[in-house]
Parts: structure tokens; C-alpha cells; sequence
């Protein structure tokens, strides 16, 4: 993705320079965005350019985030933004180091079964969503990464989807099994007749051949879905990622493969799953069975 549209002329310095930091270690554009954003509310607060905090000037502004009401995910987020600024753009590590991130529970994620995958992947009314929300589930993608696809990217000789510049701005290649394939060859087939894929175009574009569909289209188009299948649960397209992964948590693919194919930087964000692998827990024979106490005793618990 490209550096943010911002015409020369109108960027200071260190902005110019804060970009030049992020695009050189491939953020993605979102990423620019939220780290402009954030860094931003900093100035904003102080009134004059962020370059000039102090230590007292950023106890004042995180107190006052959370006087406000500011969640932690997004307290946390902004955190990750002034580090960044901090570090890389104005070299001074010992204000970012005095920045405070905030430790919280993290709620377990909502988990379709494979029989509400099936419902709602059946709910899909076109091709496109159809195989867009297949690819979702079935190569364990995060919604940008599904909106990012080219149709390059799809690499049938070592059965390969190509994620370029995913979280965190790291490629990587993520899981094409046959059917995946085979429904996005049904897909371009389709979208070559209606003259919206081109070989060297997007695999899912928007309304124009020539941009990508937008996230939160396929936010909305999993939504759709949901509520047609008549599923209850709240389901977006990160759903459908946390789905991929369990599910095969629960056939017994090894953690640390699974890390790879999500392109988790760390195994305790993957180890997140074992906790909703409703199947891998019921497999597990427990202690007290293996005492066969009980057995032949007809009493039941009710």
C-alpha cells in the first residue's frame, strides 16, 4: 500500500518525516491513518507540536484519556502510536518508555461451529460474497487482508494465498485449500464475463474494477449473511478468522502451525484459541475415568 495522499507542499518536516518512518517499515495505510490520528490527539491536547512533551505532559495526557472514558484497546493503541513517534522519529526513547500501557482481560471470541459456517456461507446471495467470505474463513484472514487480495496473489502451483503487507506491514503466505481454489476459479470465470477481474486487478474490487471492496462492505456483507442463516451470535468477518482457527485447534493442528497460518509475531495471542476449542476439550479423557470408579454403577447425575 502507498504512503498517505498528502500533498507535499502541506506536510511539515517532522509529519514528512513521521511518513517517511512508517512507509519505510511497509505500515499499511490504515496503519498511517490510525498513527497520524492518535499522535494527533497529543498535539491536540497540548495545544502545540507533540515533539515538545514532556514526561508531566504525558501523565496529564493519559489521565485525562481516562477521565474521559477512552477504552483500553484504544488507550493502548494510541500508546503504540506516540512509542512509535517517540522512538523512530524523534529519538527520544526515554518519553516513550513513560508511557503506561494498561493490562486487561480479554474477553474470549464469539465462535461459529461448522454447521453455522455452513448456514451462513449458504446465506452468501452472490458469487463474490460468497467466495470472499469463503476466503475469509478458509484461509483464516483478517478482513483488510481479504480486501487487499489481488488476483496475483492467488499462487494455484503451491496452492498459496500471498498476504503483502498484513498487520504489522510482514508479508506472508496463508493456506489455498482445493475447493478455496476451486470456487475462486468459478468467481473469476464470473467476474472476467462481467469485466470486473483482470489478472493484474483486485480479486474482490468495489464498485469500480479499479479499487478494492472496502472492509466495511465485507463487514456488512457478513452481517447480511448472519442474519439471514438466523444466527444468533455476533458475528463479523474477524468471526470467520477466529473460526478457521479453532476449528482446526479442534482437528489437531498443531498451535505453533496455526500461529504461521494467522501470522500471529506471538504464540500467546494464538494460545487465545485453546480456550474456545469446545471439541479439544471434550477429547481430553479426565484423571477420574481413568480410575474407573464408576463404572457399572447405573446411577445417573440427573
Amino acid at each position: 500500500m502507498n504512503p498517505l495522499p498528502i500533498p507535499a507542499t502541506s506536510i511539515s518536516p517532522l509529519r514528512q518525516r513521521l511518513i517517511e518512518n512508517m512507509t519505510m517499515r511497509r505500515f499499511s495505510a490504515e496503519t498511517q491513518r490510525n498513527y497520524m490520528r492518535d499522535i494527533g490527539r497529543l498535539a491536540s491536547f497540548l495545544g502545540r507540536s507533540p515533539d515538545t512533551a514532556t514526561v508531566d505532559d504525558l501523565h496529564r495526557f493519559q489521565m485525562a484519556q481516562q477521565e474521559a472514558g477512552l477504552g483500553v484497546p484504544t488507550m493502548n493503541a494510541i500508546v503504540s502510536a506516540l512509542r512509535f513517534f517517540f522512538v523512530h522519529t524523534i529519538d527520544r526513547p526515554d518519553l516513550a518508555r513513560k508511557l503506561v500501557r494498561l493490562r486487561y482481560p480479554r474477553s474470549l471470541p464469539d465462535v461459529l461451529s461448522p454447521e453455522e459456517v455452513r448456514r451462513l456461507l449458504g446465506a452468501a446471495v452472490c458469487l463474490k460474497h460468497l467466495a470472499a467470505l469463503s476466503v475469509a474463513y478458509g484461509a483464516g484472514l483478517r478482513v483488510a487482508e481479504v480486501a487487499a487480495l489481488k488476483v496475483a496473489h492467488v499462487d494455484s502451483t503451491r496452492m498459496l494465498l500471498r498476504i503483502e503487507r498484513g498487520k504489522g506491514g510482514r508479508d506472508r503466505n496463508a493456506m489455498l485449500s482445493a475447493d478455496l481454489l476451486a470456487l475462486l476459479r468459478q468467481w473469476w470465470i464470473e467476474g472476467h464475463r462481467q469485466g470486473v477481474l483482470h489478472r493484474e486487478g483486485w480479486l474482490f474490487p468495489g464498485q469500480s474494477w479499479t479499487r478494492p471492496i472496502s472492509t466495511r462492505q465485507l463487514h456488512r456483507i457478513v452481517v447480511e449473511a448472519a442474519r439471514a442463516a438466523d444466527i444468533p451470535k455476533r458475528v463479523g468477518p474477524h468471526t470467520l478468522r477466529h473460526s478457521f482457527a479453532t476449528h482446526l485447534l479442534e482437528d489437531g493442528v498443531d498451535i505453533r502451525v496455526i500461529q504461521v497460518l494467522l501470522g500471529h509475531a506471538k504464540l500467546d495471542t494464538t494460545a487465545l484459541y485453546a480456550k474456545v476449542a469446545t471439541r479439544t476439550v471434550r477429547a481430553v479423557v479426565s484423571p477420574l475415568d481413568r480410575l474407573a470408579l464408576f463404572h457399572g454403577d447405573e446411577a445417573s447425575p440427573g
